[in-house]
């Protein structure tokens, strides 16, 4: 394992980059941290909130069908599922968000908006996002916590998604810790979540750490153009490479570092390796997937 410190002279910064933040809804408590998070970088961007509510088809689909059964969350009795009170309660929700957003928004002047949708989530949501845009998912799209695994919605908006991602665990607020950038020999992904890594330990005036899966041997110009990318970026930082590690070894590395956020390409070898979405779910920090 080699550690190393790569600083420079930090020059002026660069000027925000003004994008929209998408923000995908469903009133459960996650997707509500989500939006406070999605909040807070939309303030520091003077960026654009568009929450994304979906009427799921599917379910709608379902509940015409005589034999579906709906289990109620708090009492847990099954009872027939029914069209109609549905679409009642998904009107509800779609207007106790839409009060949401502009209660935890328009206090700080950033322009808010609530897109209602019906079909399928990704689908629906793919449509929206476009590559300057920051997709925050919190509790929408992932499965229960308990069982350290992503949703299906939540796969498919990480693959097919035109730029970043940010999944955003439970907690409403960032704990102390570092910016940590785990890279592999992919030069054009590398790029971007370095560019990335850098701005969010910029904003948020954290130390960051580059974690790359690589032998020095096999890419020797790698460690030089990551110096390089670093230089660019103005900012001081701790390198570390990690020889052949599999997703275990990441997140000991992780860990070790002291990492608060977390930013990854999905172009990383290290999502083909069993156990990966495991590894994201199991830290429970903020992941932003870049192209």
């Amino acid at each position: 394992m080699t550690d190393t410190t790569v600083s420079h002279k930090t020059p002026e910064p660069d000027p925000a980059v003004v994008r929209r933040i998408l923000v995908l809804l469903d009133g459960s408590r996650r997707s509500l941290a989500a939006l406070e998070a999605a909040a807070d970088i939309a303030r520091a961007q003077q960026a654009e909130v568009l929450g994304i509510f979906v009427e799921e088809v599917s379910l709608l689909r379902s509940a015409g069908y005589g034999f579906a059964r709906e289990v109620g969350r708090s009492s847990g009795v099954a009872r027939p599922m029914d069209v109609d009170a549905l679409e009642v309660r998904m009107q509800a929700t779609a207007e106790k968000l839409r009060r949401t957003l502009e209660r935890t928004l328009a206090p700080w002047g950033v322009a808010q908006a609530l897109r209602l949708c019906r079909g399928e989530v990704v689908e629906q949501v793919l449509g929206l996002v476009q590559p300057d845009d920051l997709l925050v998912l919190g509790g929408a799209g992932w499965s229960g916590i308990s069982s350290f695994r992503l949703g299906s919605t939540a796969r498919g908006l990480l693959r097919q998604a035109p730029g970043d991602v940010l999944l955003w665990p439970e907690s409403r607020s960032l704990p102390p810790g570092r910016v940590v950038v785990l890279l592999n020999h992919d030069q054009g992904a590398n790029h971007r979540a370095v560019r990335v890594g850098v701005e969010l330990a910029r904003r948020g005036q954290r130390a960051l750490t580059v974690l790359v899966r690589s032998d020095a041997a096999d890419d020797p110009e790698l460690l030089e153009e990551l110096a390089a990318m670093l230089e660019a970026g103005g900012i001081a930082a701790r390198v570390r490479r990690l020889p052949k590690a599999g997703a275990a070894a990441m997140a000991r590395a992780v860990r070790e570092e002291g990492a608060a956020q977390l930013v990854i390409s999905r172009q990383c070898s290290l999502f083909e390796q069993q156990g990966a979405e495991s590894l994201l779910c199991q830290l429970n920090l903020p992941v932003t997937i870049t192209p």
